[in-house]
């Protein structure tokens, strides 16, 4: 009976169900294996040691990325006999190489040099396979498709962007998880829409994964950081949503997002982009100093400084960044470069916001005060 039930059945008669199971079973799976990682942690001494850029004073373990692995490697594994078992099988080859590249970093110390081939070798094998990639610009600027080894090229490096924009941001209690979870949780709802159910399933796996963490990652006894191990992984997969998105969409011309998803990607991930683009501008022509020399200039940075606490500035940044997505989706109707023009706009007024209430209260605390 039960080989009977299990030959039968189709995911994709109720997905809906199907990724509610899923995401249970991933939040399931890592809520229980943290613990263990923590523990082993704690007894081997495996912490970060707190330096001057340090957000933390105490001792702080690092391995939370092992817990996201391995929970998204069991939901994969178990729900590929149902799914599109080629993209779930390239997807865990990749992840599973940026696992062990990120848990060198994290336990001893790796190379830039080494983490960059990784990440371009584990992007190659899935744009290869799968021919999941970037086809063209969508006529942002006149531009539209691209010559293939161009659009490998171009994708790669959206691979890379990503990944290390998203390893930035991740410099205070719960931003970089909290953030992944909003973005997972909108690729979700999308690649349902479209009917990807292998997408959607690695999307709530995530989600599932990422909400697990962030209950120790907030925590003040239990405290542990995803690392290098986990903002890989998770800056992988962000970066694969993003291009396997604007690739179903560019290729399917009745998509309502046919000539959109550059610009809600960009929505998506404005964030770690702009953080990273402001980073970028200051070192090289303010500071005048290496772009990739860590240094307290990050956003997330410059909210602390304000008097903003650890929490309260994650939740002001995924606040923000989801009113972004939400002005993004009722833009639809306008020019892509208009649409990326003006995003380019509110979305950096957004995130000043914060800054001008924060002077306007002071200011008139000080006018009280006198």
């Amino acid at each position: 009976m039960i080989k009977t039930l299990l030959e039968n059945f189709n995911p994709e008669v109720n997905p809906f169900i199907w990724l509610i199971c899923a995401f249970v079973l991933s939040f399931l799976i890592a809520f229980q294996t943290f613990p263990t990682i923590l523990y082993v942690a704690k007894e081997k001494h495996l912490m970060d040691e707190p330096d001057s850029r340090s957000m933390h004073s105490s001792r702080t373990p690092t391995l939370g990325g092992i817990g996201i692995f391995f929970s998204l490697v069991v939901v994969m594994t178990l729900v590929g006999a149902w799914l599109n078992t080629k993209v779930l099988l390239m997807v865990m080859g990749a992840v599973t190489i940026l696992f062990f590249l990120g848990l060198k970093d994290d336990l001893t110390v790796l190379s830039a040099r080494k983490k960059f081939s990784g990440q371009l070798l584990a992007a190659l094998l899935l744009i290869v396979f799968t021919d999941t990639r970037i086809v063209g610009f969508s006529r942002i600027l006149d531009v539209d498709i691209l010559p293939y080894w161009v659009s490998i090229g171009f994708t790669l490096f959206v691979y890379v962007l990503i990944i290390n924009a998203y390893n930035l941001i991740d410099g205070v209690d719960g931003l970089a998880g909290s953030v992944a979870l909003l973005i997972g949780g909108i690729f979700s709802v999308l690649f349902y829409q479209s009917g990807a159910l292998s997408l959607a399933t690695i999307s709530v796996a995530l989600m599932g994964a990422l909400l697990a963490f962030l209950r120790l990652n907030f925590s003040s006894k239990n405290k542990i950081f995803m690392g290098d191990t986990g903002s890989m992984i998770v800056g992988f997969l962000l970066a694969f949503f993003t291009i396997s998105f604007i690739s179903q969409s560019q290729t399917n011309t009745e998509s309502d997002y046919h000539y959109a998803s550059p610009a809600l990607v960009f929505a998506m991930l404005f964030f770690p982009l702009i953080d990273t683009l402001r980073i970028f501008f200051i070192r090289i022509f303010i500071l005048k100093k290496s772009p990739f020399k860590a240094d307290k200039n990050h956003i997330h940075h410059r909210f602390i400084q304000e008097g903003y606490s650890h929490v309260q500035t994650t939740i002001t940044i995924v606040f923000i960044n989801l009113l972004i997505v939400i002005i993004a989706f009722n833009m639809l109707h306008l020019n892509l470069n208009t649409q990326i023009g003006l995003l380019m706009v509110y979305g950096s007024f957004l995130y000043c916001v914060p800054f001008i209430i924060k002077k306007l209260l002071f200011k008139k605390k000080k006018s009280v005060q006198v």
